[in-house]
């Protein structure tokens, strides 16, 4: 069987044509998906404040959660936290006490900004913060004084080399550092530079360990390093000081872990990776079934008349399926092994991309290993095999006697199986359509609904193809009846040939209806943001900076006569657990922490339930949205993990409506700025008083204290929500792969379609059919195709769009751009009108008398 296949597979280049592009294309997204897992996994970056240390004590940078399932049983989940996990320092004696340590010392961090003397901010490296740390911390890492002295004064600073190139300063030279407060000048008393001469990944300045400590919270350290006796290996060092901890909340890193536990970036976007990976790749197969279903189907039905020959002479059904799967192992593994090549070169494109999101870091380079690529091409012609056995099942069912006329006429209607699975999967979508409709408080039921609902329908749509096909083409045959020959033509094909152009419908619904989804879904979230960012703003002057602001700040505003209330607004993550189902799952929030008294004259946050001016340090208030998923209300205590892991149980005093343009959790600004790594302030929010005169003045003022601060009349929109635009940009890099992939597919149907009507094209040609009049034809026949896919497409995205738009603004009515909706239906309609007309042009290029008698 295997050499008939390939023989086969000789013969009929351009038949397996269609089937080759899907798989490869496939392959190459799974394997960057591969990659893009595995650089999430692995990625790091070398050690260099940590490179000299044998192990490294640190926080456990993600909280486990324990679960429990409908039936009772429990798991555990681990969320990446996105704040530092700090260390206490009093845990160094009992690692110093463990088997093989020579000593223990403590690196403490803290964030600053360096300013020049002209009054300019200093960016660090990769658009990361600038850290400072103890000096004595030094000799944990690969930095080596290369100029001047150590700091001895706690007024003295030490910069890297980098840092001091780009501020323009020297040994002796002043410098301005700002963390909590205003700027305090420092002298530089000398230089370091990483031992192999390299540029560091991130800025650091040290200080005195006084000064340090001065800055850092009392008995914290960011990490313990640990210097081994001689002869003692890593390996057994960091089971011995695990041993000595016993603490699953530490953990103990060597080699190249001491890289990720010293820059926390990494760990966080290798999390985000993780994430957008699985999400892609999940989508990307998911697609890819419907897809390959539909093309091979497509191409088997092109064989009906091999097929029943081989029938005829003998061959059983088995050896066909045989045949068929040999045919499809050998093009799957050769578009996936192809395939793999424009996957990494995917990845590397996808990198820039997610870097100017600000998903991955600025200098992120993704791991390359064999397991991505074996992965892809193992998974590529799996799916080929399954997909190929499922389309060959009917035509290899014919008795032998019966196999030729089952060739020569294609049986109408869908088998009693097919019809019955669909119609089940029909009254399975209504009724989860109809429960949604009655849970529209419940925005987790709604938003898992929602999700379900559009597979279910394009699966339906896949299984009831022809059948849904047929009664569609009915309603335009009369159209395409009154448009003259050719369209009485076009409409007589539309009748006959309801199988091959319900194998060109399916991809066109599955494009619309899932680009559709995801991309509406997200102008539906981005609309209700800026509508309640909009409306929820109250304060009339806003004070930003890129690189955050000093909590200090927000309290000098508060103390202006003309200001009548003032608040600093930090940001941060949280995790809770919420149920879905009756399951318990995992929440990740976004949190702000305001002043309590500040919050009514500055933010709006229109309360459903409960009183906001009872916010304190030992309560939360929180969206609507987030109470649903909690289930949750006034009164009750949500149990909720800050983002640097610390565990909080605070009472619920408020629920809020405008939760998508703020947070999801507000907090007492105290409580969460001490769980930030930066404990900066994203921004100060100012209510002026009734008599404001010189208000703006003496904010310039205080501005002009913390350089790089901004004064502005009202918040940008475009920056509350850039956040929710970093998201929305992934979504639609994921519609893009799906229509990109389905508008491949829908071009190889339609010229599998069109190629295969050769001798027809002929026909019509010698029996005085002009040209023009077959490509009116063929025109009109795409234009059905297309409108019913268009049109089924669009019905089908309309019923899970509506239960979002339902979750996020209680209404049925979701935000769909014309121009969105143009677009994503144009280059569909556009790909599939040019898998007909290219191909069609093309035949009626050869003579009718030589196209009469080419073989099928």
């Amino acid at each position: 069987m295997l050499g008939l296949a390939l023989l086969t597979l000789k013969a009929r280049k351009g038949g397996f044509a269609g089937t080759f592009v899907a798989l490869l294309l496939g392959a190459a997204v799974l394997s960057a998906c591969g990659v893009l897992l595995e650089s999430g996994l692995r990625s790091g970056s070398a050690a260099e404040r940590y490179a000299r240390a044998d192990a490294l004590v640190t926080g456990r940078q993600e909280t486990r959660l324990k679960l429990k399932s409908v039936d009772g049983s429990t798991s555990e989940e681990a969320q990446p936290l996105p704040e530092r996990v700090a260390v206490d320092t009093a845990l160094a004696g009992r690692v110093a006490r463990a088997d093989g340590v020579r000593e223990v010392v403590a690196d403490t961090g803290a964030t600053v900004r360096l300013v020049t003397r002209d009054g300019d901010p200093v960016p660090g490296r990769n658009g990361g913060a600038t850290t400072a740390h103890n000096w004595s911390g030094l000799r944990l890492g690969d930095f080596r004084l290369a100029t001047g002295r150590a700091p001895r004064t706690a007024d003295e600073a030490v910069l890297d080399a980098d840092l001091a190139r780009r501020a323009g300063v020297r040994p002796g030279d002043s410098v301005r550092l700002m963390t909590s407060g205003t700027p305090r000048a420092y002298r530089v008393s000398g230089t370091v530079a990483l031992a192999g001469g390299g540029t560091p990944r991130q800025s650091v300045v040290f200080l005195t360990d006084s000064a340090v400590r001065a800055m850092a919270p009392d008995g914290t350290a960011d990490a313990l390093g640990v210097l081994a006796e001689p002869g003692t290996s890593p390996e057994r060092l960091a089971a011995a000081v695990g041993a000595a901890l016993d603490d699953d909340t530490l953990t103990v890193s060597t080699g190249s872990g001491r890289g990720r536990a010293e820059f926390l970036d990494i760990a966080v976007s290798g999390s985000n990776l993780v994430l957008l990976a699985t999400a892609i790749g999940g989508n990307v197969l998911l697609v890819a079934v419907f897809v390959l279903c539909s093309t091979t189907a497509l191409s088997v039905r092109h064989r009906r008349r091999e097929i029943a020959l081989l029938r005829a002479v003998g061959t059983t059904p088995g050896q066909i399926r045989r045949m068929v799967a040999a045919e499809a192992a050998v093009t799957g593994a050769v578009a996936g092994v192809l395939g793999c090549p424009l996957g990494a070169v995917v990845v590397y494109w996808l990198a820039d991309r997610f870097a100017g999101h600000g998903i991955v870091p600025p200098d992120f380079a993704p791991v390359l290993g064999p397991l991505p690529f074996l992965g892809a091409v193992a998974v590529t012609a799996l799916t080929a095999l399954v997909t190929v056995l499922l389309a060959s099942r009917r035509a290899t069912r014919v008795r032998p006697t019966e196999a030729l006329g089952e060739a020569a006429v294609e049986r109408p209607g869908l088998g009693r199986g097919r019809r019955v699975t669909g119609l089940v999967l029909l009254a399975v979508a209504a009724g989860a359509f109809s429960t949604g409709l009655t849970q529209q408080s419940d925005f987790f039921t709604l938003v898992g609904i929602a999700n379900g609902l559009v597979i279910i329908l394009v699966i339906a749509v896949g299984v009831l193809g022809p059948l849904l096909t047929r009664a569609a083409l009915r309603l335009l045959a009369p159209l395409l009846d009154r448009t003259g020959v050719t369209g009485y033509l076009a409409a007589a094909n539309t009748r006959a040939n309801v199988g091959a152009l319900a194998g060109a419908v399916v991809p066109l619904v599955l494009a619309i209806a899932f680009a559709s989804t995801v991309v509406f879904t997200q102008t539906t979230a981005l609309r209700e943001s800026a509508e309640q960012t909009r409306e929820g703003l109250v304060a009339d002057h806003v004070l930003t900076s890129s690189a955050g602001l000093s909590p200090e700040l927000a309290d000098r505003v508060a103390e202006l006569k003309q200001v009548k209330a003032a608040t600093g607004v930090v940001t941060s993550k949280a995790v809770t657990v919420g149920k879905m189902f009756g399951e318990e799952t995992s929440v990740p929030l976004s949190a702000q922490g305001v002043e309590p008294e500040a919050l009514g004259a500055t933010l709006d946050l229109r309360a459903t339930g409960g009183d906001l001016s009872r916010l304190a340090p030992d309560t939360v208030a929180v969206s609507g949205v987030t109470a649903s998923q909690l289930g949750l209300d006034v009164g009750d205590v949500a149990r909720i993990w800050l983002g640097d892991g610390t565990e909080v149980r605070l009472r619920i005093v408020a629920v809020y409506e405008r939760g998508l343009g703020f947070a999801d959790l507000t907090l007492d600004h105290g409580l969460l700025l001490a769980h930030t790594t930066g404990r900066l302030d994203a921004s100060v929010l100012v209510r002026s008083a009734p008599s404001a005169a010189g208000l703006d003045a003496a904010l310039a003022r205080l501005a002009a204290d913390y350089p790089g601060t901004v004064v502005q009349d009202r918040i940008d929109n475009e920056d509350q929500l850039t956040e929710q635009r970093a998201n929305a940009w992934v979504n639609y890099l994921v519609v893009g792969v799906i229509i990109a992939y389905t508008g491949v597919t829908v071009v190889n149907t339609q010229a599998m379609n069109t190629a295969s009507r050769r001798r027809e094209f002929a026909l019509l040609r010698l029996s005085g059919t002009a040209r023009r009049q077959v490509l009116g034809m063929m025109f009109r026949e795409s234009l059905a195709v297309i409108a019913v896919g268009v049109g089924l497409g669009t019905l089908l995205a309309l019923f899970p769009l509506a239960l979002v738009a339902l979750a996020l603004g209680g209404t049925p009515l979701p935000a769909v751009p014309g121009t969105g909706y143009l677009a994503i239906a144009g280059a569909t309609a556009l790909l599939a009108a040019t898998g007909t007309m290219v191909p069609t042009w093309r035949l009626l290029r050869i003579r009718p008398v030589e196209a009469i008698g080419t073989k099928e």
